[in-house]
């Protein structure tokens, strides 16, 4: 009789520790879901985020969201070096199929946040090539929110005029 209570038990805890597995999963995908963008600067972003998970919420076809990202490349200045529509200007375009270090959502946060200095001392290596005049500065504690910048990409990749299979960086076959 011993014996079979031992067992109840045991199988009790091992389903219990299932449970808790799967609740503490599900847990942290939603807590990842729940991130809110419009209170997290990118540096704090970046920070608290590791290399290669982050990951843009907006599309390049959400109107609303491209709209406001175009705003935000204006006021917070990027027009000034890189053109009025992201057609470039003493820095590189935004709008072509050149990505200097990489057309991935994680990449291209992190370069607008850390600059191009940082991003490169972070172990990032220039991929592609493009008339800069200099380095891209850190906008990480400049631009407002996480979300404004998620914005400001959206509207660079909706903007996109190369091959679509660059768009978002060299496929993965092709590295």
């Amino acid at each position: 009789m011993r014996r079979g209570v031992l067992i109840v038990g045991l199988v009790t805890i091992f389903v219990g520790v299932i449970a808790l597995c799967t609740l503490g999963r599900v847990w942290a995908d939603n807590a990842a879901a729940a991130v809110d963008y419009t209170k997290i600067l990118p540096a704090d972003l970046v920070k608290d985020t590791p290399k290669g998970k982050l990951v843009n919420p907006y599309k390049d076809t959400q109107a609303d969201a491209v709209a406001a990202g175009g705003q935000f490349l204006l006021s917070y200045s990027c027009s000034g070096c890189h053109g009025g529509g992201g057609g470039g200007g003493m820095c590189p375009a935004l709008t072509n199929d050149i990505w200097v270090y990489g057309g991935d959502d994680d990449t291209l946060f992190r370069l607008v946040t850390l600059g191009s200095d940082e991003l490169q001392k972070q172990g990032y290596t220039r991929v592609g090539r493009e008339n800069v005049v200099g380095p891209m500065p850190p906008f990480g504690t400049i631009i407002k929110s996480a979300d404004d910048l998620w914005k400001i990409l959206a509207f660079v990749r909706s903007k996109y005029s190369g091959d679509p299979a660059y768009k978002f960086g060299t496929p993965p076959d092709q590295q």
